[in-house]
This record gives C-alpha cells, sequence and structure tokens, in this order.
C-alpha cells in the first residue's frame, strides 16, 4: 500500500503527525512503479508541470482533507528520470517553485528543475569528479572570423599530459560552454580518458551568440566551422588530418548545426555525435507545427531525407524516450543506415536536458573514438 494512503487512513491526522510522515520519508516516494511527489503548503491548486512528452504537461495534485498536504502518484517505469517543477496557485495568482522536499536538482540555462529518478537509474559515476584523474585545461583562443565578420571567442579543450608536438584529435562541440557547465563535459573527459576509454583529445568549445539563427542548419555557420575555427585551431595546435580523427557534436539545435555542417562539407568530418536533434521535417510541402524557428531546418532536412550523401562515415545518435523530438530522431537513424553509415543509436527514459545529454556521453564519445581499454577489449 502507497505511505501516503496509510498517512490519509490515520484516525488522528494532525499537524505532528504530518511532521512525523515528513521527517521519516525521503520525496519524491518511490515505491516499485510509482513515484508520489508530495507538497505541504496553503494553495488553492497544486500542479505538477513536466516535460514528458505524451503526457499532460500539468498534472492535478490531491489535497489530504483538511490538511495543508498535497500528493500526486505517477506511474513511471524503472530506470527513468524526469525534471518537473511543483505551480502552487493561490487567489489567482500562478507560482512554479522547485519541490522543498526534493533535495536533488538539475541546472539549465534557464534556471532550475527538480529531479525525479526512479528505481534502478543511477548518476553515472564516470561523470562524477575524480581525484585520480587529471585534469585537462580549458584555454582560450580568438577566432578571425571571414563568415561572421570580426572575431569570435572559442575554449580549447586541453587533454591532461598535453605534448605539443602530438597531433590529437579533434572534437567541436556546439554550445561548448553549456555542455561544460550543464552536463560536466570537461569532468566526463578527464575521466574517460584517465580510464583509457577514449583518447586524448582537443576539443574546440564553441557557443553562438545567435544559436536559433545560426544553428538551424545555416550555411554561413558551417562555412564558419570549417573556414574559420578549424584553421584557427590548426595554427596553435597539432591536429590529426584525417577525417576519421576530426568530428562534430551538438545537442538539439547543436545537433542540427553538426549534421548540416558536416553535410555542406562531405568529407572533412568523419564522425558525428547527434543528441536529441531537432530535426524537424514535412511530408507535405513545408508546412510543419514547431514555429517560425524551424523553417529553415525543415528545409534542410528535407532535402537531406531526399539526397543524405555522405556527411560522415561514423554517426552516434541519441534521444530521450520522453522527447517530442523521439520520433524525428528514429526515422532519421534507418535513412542514415540505408545510406551505408555506420550509425549507433540508444534511448534513455528521460526528456531534453542536459543530464540526459551528459548520460549518454560516455557511451558516444567511446564508440567514436574508442581508447586503448576499446580497442583491446572489445
Amino acid at each position: 500500500m502507497l505511505a501516503i494512503r496509510r498517512l490519509a487512513r490515520r484516525r488522528k491526522l494532525d499537524e505532528k503527525a504530518i511532521d512525523s510522515f515528513l521527517a521519516s520519508h525521503s520525496f519524491p516516494l518511490q515505491e516499485g512503479t510509482t513515484a508520489t511527489v508530495v507538497y505541504r503548503g496553503e494553495a488553492d491548486e497544486v500542479h505538477l508541470r513536466h516535460w514528458i512528452f505524451g503526457l499532460t504537461s500539468s498534472q492535478p495534485f490531491v489535497q489530504l482533507a483538511q490538511t495543508d498536504l498535497w500528493y500526486l502518484v505517477l506511474e513511471l517505469p524503472a530506470r527513468a528520470r524526469i525534471e518537473y517543477k511543483i505551480e502552487v496557485v493561490r487567489n489567482g495568482e500562478h507560482e512554479w517553485i522547485l519541490d522543498p522536499l526534493n533535495p536533488l536538482s538539475a541546472r539549465d540555462p534557464f534556471g532550475a528543475n527538480s529531479v525525479c529518478q526512479t528505481v534502478g537509474y543511477r548518476r553515472p559515476d564516470w561523470s562524477l569528479p575524480d581525484e585520480e584523474a587529471r585534469p585537462g585545461q580549458i584555454r582560450e583562443l580568438q577566432v578571425p572570423s571571414a563568415a561572421f565578420g570580426g572575431s569570435r571567442e572559442l575554449r580549447i579543450y586541453v587533454p591532461p599530459r598535453f605534448r605539443p608536438t602530438r597531433r590529437y584529435p579533434l572534437l567541436v562541440v556546439h554550445d561548448g560552454g553549456d555542455y561544460v557547465r550543464y552536463a560536466g563535459l570537461q569532468t566526463v573527459l578527464d575521466n574517460l580518458i584517465f580510464r583509457l576509454e577514449i583518447p586524448p583529445l582537443l576539443v574546440a568549445l564553441t557557443d553562438s551568440p545567435r544559436r536559433l539563427r545560426e544553428y538551424a542548419a545555416s550555411r554561413k555557420h558551417a562555412r564558419f566551422v570549417v573556414e574559420d575555427l578549424v584553421p584557427a585551431v590548426e595554427s596553435e595546435y597539432l591536429i590529426d588530418p584525417s577525417p576519421a580523427a576530426r568530428a562534430l557534436m551538438g545537442a538539439s539545435f547543436g545537433a542540427v548545426a553538426s549534421l548540416s555542417t558536416a553535410w555542406h562539407y562531405p568529407g572533412r568530418f568523419g564522425r558525428l555525435l547527434l543528441q536529441s536533434g531537432s530535426f524537424a521535417f514535412s511530408d507535405l510541402g513545408e508546412r510543419h507545427a514547431r514555429g517560425p524557428a524551424f523553417d529553415p531546418i525543415v528545409r534542410f532536412i528535407n532535402a537531406f531525407r531526399e539526397k543524405p550523401g555522405r556527411p560522415a562515415e561514423k554517426l552516434f545518435v541519441s534521444c530521450g524516450v520522453f522527447e517530442s523530438l523521439i520520433y524525428e530522431n528514429r526515422s532519421l537513424v534507418p535513412l542514415l543506415q540505408a545510406s551505408g553509415l555506420e550509425v549507433r543509436y540508444e534511448e534513455a527514459r528521460d526528456g531534453h536536458n542536459w543530464e540526459n545529454w551528459r548520460d549518454q556521453l560516455r557511451v558516444g564519445l567511446s564508440w567514436l573514438f574508442p581508447g586503448p581499454l576499446w580497442m583491446v577489449y572489445e
């Protein structure tokens, strides 16, 4: 029986009983396939706001009669992770807050969300700081840009034990600053290199001041990456010239930017890591329901579906099953495979967020760039 229902059946349900119940449990309550989110406070209504595609985005809480305790029971699969907020309605005013009873949260460029982890999910140990792993460095580099005019700031992850006389593979990461801030990319790279799961890499962390325009399959952005960014890195570091040693990576619009850059410049990048790509397309003309920011993406993906070519030889694609983009990402995989490309596709019980993308980095990076450990044992 659910703990919250046992509480509701008590003959004497006073403030002291509620205090004792809250003090003796962790929240959200995890009981088999159910997760119970609990809120305590005066309110007219309480709702759960979440980002699970296919489930009504506002779920009402139930109030325990004659108390200020509210709860919502959710049926969730094992090994899942969801982000949410609690919406509290008082006197017609709506406020979205983090769950006061849940210490677990995740940050993104818009703030933070509370996190519910179901039975079987664990944050990967390789995403946590390891005192034994020697850290790499992040250095700054100015990139003169003929594509955009002026110059762009670039940050370069330089691996531990870097040697200026050695040639390194190059990984270009769209939204690189957010990957570092919200997906722990620097820690992940340090750990995977230390564990010999990937080779030492040079990682170019690029960001855009107009990402919704520049990352939306822009030819100008593709030109910037190929003709400005890569030569700037090559002027400072020794880079392996083979396409197999060069990769593009990104999530959401960043995945579109990665795929479109490789498509506009075939043969330049042999590896792509595409996470939750915003790969919107249309089957009848160019009509779609995702808003004007997606118009150039739809045109690009429609053209790509018609003639995919060979943007890269090896592609890692991942997406969360709770995302609205799951259909588009699933449909991309057979198209790539039919073009003779080597594709690995992974799904997670998660949404469109940075910690989902973090959790897929180990399998994605080590598959595209296997280190000494994998080259020995696989």
